[in-house]
């Protein structure tokens, strides 16, 4: 039975509470605005397409939509299992926990190679005393033989604890110079801000083309990995296989070969291929290839609504992404946002790029297919 999310004005949405790790393109600013304009439209069951962080998967799901999650990396996959297919209580988590927390460290892989202390010349993502507790922490894991849901809460637990006790400004590309405050507590995990959840929801990995070939939704958001407008930046699929890296191997434990100052996996080398929504060339027509691909993604997508976002990094200009909006169905709504000055404004559709403000801007627009 599908419900109406009626959540009132801007200034009144009380958007449900979320979590997640320091993740760049995270939408926990921008929750309250995807609320307000998917407010008072009927539906029942959505896609998350590109899930990254899950806060907006989160937030789905809290509000009673069966939802689905999905994205290619791993990490983003391992948080939608822990809160979208959760049905126990979160107290049931606290025995988990706590054995977790008792254990007590040892220096192992993780401790080699991302551990260092106070007079560490290295720069290092952790202080010894938690890669020790990661180690011990990571191996329990494994050996409990645990469900995969009961599983990936342990490893969600883990990861929101390493990420509170960090030395980066946010990924792990690179680490802090001189020891962050942070760095000097004591990792500690704590049971994750589960849900019982009362949906089918489902979560995959999977190309995103390949997910709406085979699925219906009455809405799904999107928010591709645009690419920067500086062409010697490597493609953000790029970035976030790099920038995340020790969280894949936090999840898979499988304690790989690795290289340069950051201890990067040999898998998160920048050779890896980039999305098809980061193409920076255009068509023998003269059309950005970025363009067609979301042309094409909300062209073959099963739903009454699709809900886009865009950020004013892209390659479009306003015009363009109106024509392309209004191929397939009518525009219903179109607002743009100024993270710096926190205030949502209508949509200008003119033939500039857009992100000739200058600003950091993000769009959205919700779009009712024919």
């Amino acid at each position: 039975m599908s419900q109406s999310l009626n959540l009132g004005g801007i200034a009144k949405i009380d958007t449900p509470k979320t979590e997640g790790v320091k993740y760049i393109g995270s939408k926990l600013k921008i929750l309250p605005y995807i609320f307000n304009i998917i407010s008072g439209i009927e539906i029942d069951s959505v896609l998350d397409g590109f899930s990254g962080s899950t806060r907006v998967s989160q937030a789905f799901a809290k509000v009673g939509l069966k939802t689905t999650a999905n994205d290619i990396s791993l990490w983003s996959e391992t948080f939608a299992k822990a809160y979208l297919l959760n049905i126990k209580k979160p107290s049931e988590y606290d025995e988990l926990i706590d054995h977790l927390n008792s254990l007590k460290g040892y220096e192992g892989w993780f401790s080699e190679h991302y551990g260092g202390t106070p007079d560490n010349k290295e720069k290092r993502p952790f202080q010894l005393k938690n890669t020790k507790k990661l180690d011990a922490i990571r191996d329990e894991i494994d050996s409990l033989n645990l469900d995969e849901i009961t599983k990936a809460v342990a490893l969600t637990s883990l990861i929101l604890a390493l990420d509170a006790v960090d030395n980066t400004l946010g990924h792990f590309a690179a680490y802090l110079a001189k020891w962050s405050p942070r760095s000097y507590n004591e990792m500690k995990l704590k049971v994750p801000l589960l849900f019982q959840n009362q949906r089918d929801n489902t979560v995959l990995r999977s190309d995103i083309f390949d997910v709406i070939k085979n699925g219906n939704y009455d809405l799904a958001y999107f928010d591709p990995p645009y690419g920067s407008n500086n062409d010697k930046m490597p493609p953000s699929r790029v970035r976030y296989n790099s920038y995340y890296h020790i969280w894949t191997s936090v999840i898979l434990n499988d304690k790989p070969k690795v290289f340069g100052k950051a201890n990067r996996r040999e898998d998160s080398r920048d050779k890896i291929a980039s999305s098809i929504f980061e193409e920076f060339r255009k068509d023998e027509n003269g059309h950005f290839i970025a363009m067609q691909a979301i042309k094409k993604l909300i062209n073959e997508t099963n739903s009454r609504y699709i809900l886009l976002s865009y950020s004013s990094g892209g390659r479009a200009t306003k015009e363009e992404l109106y024509d392309i909006l209004n191929s397939t169905g009518r525009l219903i709504k179109a607002i743009e946002i100024d993270y710096k000055r926190n205030v949502m404004a209508q949509m200008r559709w003119t033939n500039q790029w857009a992100n000739s403000d200058g600003k950091h801007l993000e769009y959205l627009f919700l779009i009712e297919k024919y």
